[in-house]
């Protein structure tokens, strides 16, 4: 638990919550609480997914929807006037605003009034652009600190606002990043000092995630993701095609929903694949993990999209990893730092579907590699994943910016 002379209330920033795609998001939410913190979460969008993982259901924390109608004017400055009689930092911040968003500076004091009334002593974004922007201006309003988890989408694709995220970066106490090679990018593309940027992966609860032996599976492939062009949906697919040629026996499940699916079913149609390869939408959380469960493979092409969006380290890796089954991946982005060739996994140059074939074909085959690549991944996992572990990690860096801006000189425990 939290002594009385520490950080004990976090009001978290989303952009949209909750997401079915960010179950990394909700398993840090929930280790935080089970540590004894506080939590608060301000969603600035409403969600817009059909289908919630279950584990949505144990987070506690009240959900906040801040209103945006900062554009009617008479909102807007009736808003400026409560935080200026309310916020002693507020119209010094104020003055310093460059080119800011209205409805951002309008969602920023919503927040900022409301950690205020609270009792919140740091706030802390995930993604680095619009919810890190928000988490900002209410920080500065409210006169506390602010750190941000950078991902993937939000630091590398090409219609983010540079000038937007560098801001947002540059200002935060610590940003949180979750590959090493994403610090090395933020380092190097947005010249923030590398003694700021931590790595800190995305951590599973491992009871939820237990190991079985992949010995004697079905030489079933899956697949989990968004249907977007960084996931190489459409090389997995053109895979198949390959070992359907081969006569090899398999079949292939993708899971997921996105703005690609009449293309992938274009493609699968096109090939002659509709017996071996299916798209079966989102599914609940506990039904992915079976299926990856009794998966022989897992396969992850990603790939470097044409806006140069790329996934910085896609959580179903690490979740398959911890599950037993072996992975097939890219060596794109952080993807190399746990699926290690020929060591944790099998990785494969990215748009090479032969490569990917050959790779798919040798664990659909190969009992003893899946479960020799299977158990040196579940080791890793377990050294470097663990949720309980991670989010202490996480804390400390809240600890430390709280500390820092209240000018606290004791040490983080």
């Amino acid at each position: 638990m939290w002594g009385n002379d520490e950080l004990t209330r976090v009001g978290y920033i989303l952009k949209r919550y909750p997401r079915y795609s960010e179950t990394f998001i909700v398993n840090e939410i929930i280790s935080h609480e089970q540590s004894g913190l506080n939590l608060d979460i301000y969603s600035l969008r409403y969600p817009e997914d059909q289908h919630f993982q279950d584990i949505i259901a144990l987070v506690k924390a009240p959900v906040h929807y801040v209103a945006s109608d900062g554009g009617r004017s008479n909102s807007f400055w009736s808003m400026v006037k409560t935080c200026k009689e309310s916020l002693p930092h507020f119209w010094t911040s104020l003055e310093l605003l460059d080119d800011e968003d209205g409805r951002d500076v309008y969602q920023a004091m919503v927040i900022a009034l409301e950690a205020t009334r609270k009792g919140t002593q740091h706030l802390h974004a995930h993604f680095a652009s619009k919810a890190a922007t928000v988490a900002r201006l209410a920080s500065r309003f409210a006169g506390i600190s602010y750190t941000l988890t950078a991902h993937a989408k939000d630091i590398f694709q090409q219609d983010i606002s540079f000038k937007e995220v560098r801001a947002n970066l540059d200002d935060a106490s610590t940003v949180i990043t979750v590959s090493d090679f994403n610090v090395d990018y933020i380092h190097k593309t947005y010249e923030i000092d590398r003694r700021k940027i931590r790595r800190i992966y995305n951590g599973l609860n491992l009871n939820r995630f237990t190991y079985k032996t992949p010995q004697n599976r079905p030489p079933n492939i899956i697949s989990v993701g968004r249907l977007v062009e960084k996931k190489g949906f459409a090389d997995l697919i053109e895979a198949c095609s390959l070992l359907a040629r081969r006569n090899t026996n398999f079949d292939c499940s993708i899971i997921g929903a996105g703005p690609l699916e009449n293309g992938l079913r274009g493609q699968i149609e096109g090939l002659g694949m509709q017996g071996k390869v299916r798209l079966l939408g989102p599914l609940p959380q506990i039904e992915v993990i079976n299926r990856i469960q009794r998966a022989a493979v897992m396969a992850a092409p990603c790939v470097v999209a044409s806006d140069e969006d790329k996934d910085g380290l896609p959580t179903v890796l690490i979740e398959a990893m911890a599950l037993g089954t072996p992975c097939v991946s890219t060596d794109v982005t952080g993807i190399p730092e746990i699926v290690i060739d020929g060591e944790t996994g099998l990785t494969v140059p990215q748009r090479d579907p032969r490569r990917l074939a050959n790779a798919l074909e040798q664990l659909l085959i190969q009992a003893n590699l899946r479960c020799e690549l299977s158990q040196r991944a579940r080791k890793l996992v377990e050294e470097k994943f663990d949720i309980i572990r991670n989010s202490v990690e996480v804390r400390a860096v809240f600890q430390a910016a709280y500390r820092a801006r209240t000018g606290t000189l004791e040490g983080v425990r």
